[in-house]
C-alpha cells in the first residue's frame, strides 16, 4: 500500500494513494482551496507536485478545467500522416493525464468527500472501488470518472437491439458504438446452432457488459457461456443477465479467455487497436499486440463443433492509423486453419466519425465494423 503526506497547519498528515491508472505516488504533496490560481495549479502540476484540494468542489472542477486549457494550448498539431497523428495523440493524451491527475481530493474512511458543496460519492466509489479502507487520496479527474460511471450503472445505455437498457459497471467498455451489436443481431446463426437447435452453444469471449451474450440469448441460443479476464466485467455481466432474466440461458464464467468445451457459435470482439491501455477503460479500446486477437484465432478450431462458426468482430481503425494492415489480419486468420466464409460490414454512426475537429478524424470517418464469418 502507497502512502501520501502532507502538512496541515504544522501537522504531518497521510493517506492511502489509490490510481487506477497505476499513477506513480507524487513526490511531493501540497495542500491547495480556493486561493490557487491555475497558473499555479498548472506550473506545479507540470513539475509532479500534488495538489491536495481542501476548497470549494466545484472551484476545484473550474480549476481542473482551466488546467486543462493550459495544456490544450501546448498540444501539437495533428500530423498529415495518420500513423504520427495517432501517437502523437496517445502522447498528448498520457502527458495530460499525468499533469491533470495531480489535482487530489480526500475520501474519508467511508468514502465521504468532506469539501464543501461536494455530491455525496460514497456509493459511487464503493461500486468502483469496492470497501473502504481507511482515507484515501484519489484524483479528482478519477473521481469525476467514478461519479459518471455510477450514473450510468444506474441509468443505463439504450440497446435497440434488444429493445431495453444494459448497465455498465465503472471500468468495464460501455456499448454505446451500437453497430457491432447490430452486425450480431442479424448476422444468420451457423448451421450448426439451427441444426442443434435445442440444444445449441454460444460462447462470447470478452463479454464485458454481457451485451452480446444478451442479445445470442434472445435470438433463441439455449446456452452461451460469456466469459473475461475482468473480475469487475464478470461481475458486470452476471448482473445484467438476472437484470433481463436471462440467468437460465447466460453463464458467466471466468477469468479466462475460452470456456471449456465446444460450441456452435463463438463469438468475439476484441479491443480494436494494438497498443497499451493507460486506465482500466482503455482496456476496451486497446489490445497490446493483438493478444486477445491472436488467442481467438489460435483456439477457435478447437473449441468449434462441425458445421460451427466463430464471429470476429473488428473495426478496421488500427488499418486507417498503419497499426496493422489487411494482409496481417488475413495471414493470422490462415495460419490458425481457419477459412473465411463471409464479411458483413457496418459504417460507424457514433459521434467522432463525423467530428471533424478530431485530430483522428481522416480515420474515423473511413472506419467501417466487420462481422467476419470463419470457419476450421
Amino acid at each position: 500500500m502507497s502512502t501520501i503526506h502532507w502538512t496541515t497547519c504544522g501537522t504531518r498528515q497521510s493517506a492511502r494513494w489509490h490510481s487506477e491508472n497505476a499513477a506513480p505516488l507524487p513526490r511531493r504533496t501540497v495542500v491547495a482551496d480556493d486561493r490557487m490560481k491555475a497558473n499555479d495549479a498548472y506550473r506545479q502540476a507540470c513539475e509532479g507536485t500534488a495538489l491536495l484540494w481542501q476548497g470549494d468542489f466545484h472551484n476545484a472542477r473550474q480549476l481542473l478545467q482551466a488546467m486543462g486549457r493550459r495544456i490544450d494550448r501546448k498540444t501539437p498539431s495533428p500530423s498529415t500522416c495518420l500513423s504520427e497523428s495517432f501517437h502523437l495523440h496517445r502522447r498528448s493524451s498520457s502527458h495530460r493525464a499525468r499533469v491533470l491527475g495531480k489535482l487530489l481530493v480526500l475520501l474519508d474512511d467511508n468514502y465521504a468527500l468532506a469539501l464543501r458543496r461536494a455530491p455525496d460519492v460514497r456509493q459511487a466509489c464503493l461500486e468502483a472501488y469496492g470497501p473502504a479502507k481507511g482515507h484515501t487520496a484519489v484524483s479528482l479527474r478519477e473521481l469525476l470518472g467514478v461519479i459518471g460511471a455510477h450514473q450510468w450503472r444506474l441509468n443505463g445505455v439504450d440497446v435497440p437491439a434488444l429493445g431495453t437498457r444494459i448497465h455498465p459497471h465503472y471500468g468495464v467498455f460501455a456499448p454505446v458504438r451500437g453497430e457491432y451489436v447490430d452486425l450480431v443481431a442479424r448476422t444468420p446463426l451457423p448451421p450448426a446452432a439451427l441444426h442443434n437447435a435445442g440444444t445449441s452453444t454460444a460462447f462470447d469471449l470478452g463479454t464485458g457488459t454481457g451485451v452480446l451474450a444478451a442479445v445470442l440469448a434472445r435470438r433463441g441460443i439455449n446456452r452461451v457461456v460469456a466469459t473475461d479476464v475482468s473480475p469487475r466485467a464478470l461481475a458486470c455481466a452476471r448482473e445484467n443477465a438476472h437484470r433481463l432474466a436471462l440467468t437460465d440461458r447466460i453463464e458467466v464464467s471466468g477469468p479466462g479467455l475460452f470456456p471449456e468445451g465446444h460450441a456452435d457459435l463463438v463469438v468475439c470482439n476484441p479491443p480494436w487497436l494494438p497498443a497499451r491501455p493507460t486506465n482500466p477503460i482503455e482496456q476496451g479500446v486497446y489490445d497490446p499486440d493483438s493478444t486477445m486477437l491472436h488467442g481467438f484465432l489460435a483456439g477457435l478450431s478447437a473449441h468449434l463443433r462441425p458445421g460451427g462458426e466463430g464471429w470476429l468482430i473488428l473495426s478496421d481503425l488500427a488499418e486507417h492509423l498503419g497499426l496493422r494492415t489487411r494482409q496481417q489480419l488475413l495471414d493470422a486468420v490462415q495460419e490458425a486453419g481457419l477459412r473465411l466464409v463471409d464479411k458483413i460490414d457496418a459504417k460507424p454512426r457514433h459521434r467522432r466519425s463525423r467530428d471533424a475537429t478530431d485530430p483522428l478524424h481522416a480515420a474515423r470517418s473511413a472506419e467501417v465494423t466487420s462481422l467476419w464469418r470463419l470457419t476450421a
